[in-house]
């Protein structure tokens, strides 16, 4: 008998859902989702633009190494009351390179200074870490920088450069004690 009523209650709740369920497929509810639809397929469609065409990647090779530093500030020329008629400027004639003319100026470090006898001498330091000793009239760099005096703190010379027009012209700079050089 319970298992009959089991049954029969089993029944009556698959009944029932198959009458909700039944409800749900009705087409009355979703008329107004059909026509919303229909209409917008009715629309004219757009057109997506094509995407738009790469250029390839180009590396940059960089051409300036060979020029001033942008980092650096641009030099200062100054007067010089020595007047040296600028025919007259030349770089040195038989002129015996030193090992420490292969080195740009910048390159180079003044790392100290020594007083013999009343003189200075810089101690220069190259771009491999060895250490040279200089005096008053030594060349550095590769502009035929001439050491025209040194002092406990810096070391003053003058370069030959060229002018850009077939001439030359003297170039003063100064290398103080950390290294750093200026025009």
């Amino acid at each position: 008998m319970i298992a009959a009523i089991k049954f029969w209650q089993r029944l009556g709740v698959a009944a029932i859902l198959l009458g909700l369920l039944s409800a749900c497929g009705s087409d009355g509810n979703t008329r107004d989702l059909r026509d919303f639809m229909a209409e917008v397929a009715a629309k004219p469609q757009g057109r997506i633009q094509p995407l738009p065409e790469f250029q390839p990647y180009e590396p940059f090779k960089y051409g300036a190494a060979n020029l001033r530093s942008p980092f650096q500030a641009p030099l200062e020329m100054p007067q010089r009351n020595e007047a040296v008629p600028p025919s007259q400027i030349r770089p040195p004639q038989n002129h015996v390179k030193s090992y420490l003319e292969g080195f740009n100026l910048s390159a180079l470090q003044l790392v100290g200074s020594l007083k013999i006898r009343g003189a200075y001498y810089g101690l220069i330091r190259d771009a491999d870490g060895l250490v040279h000793q200089v005096g008053v009239g030594a060349y550095l760099g590769t502009q035929w920088g001439r050491i025209e005096n040194i002092s406990e703190n810096q070391l003053d010379l003058v370069e030959v450069v060229s002018n850009g027009g077939g001439g030359w012209l003297l170039r003063p700079r100064t290398i103080e004690l950390n290294g750093a050089s200026e025009g």
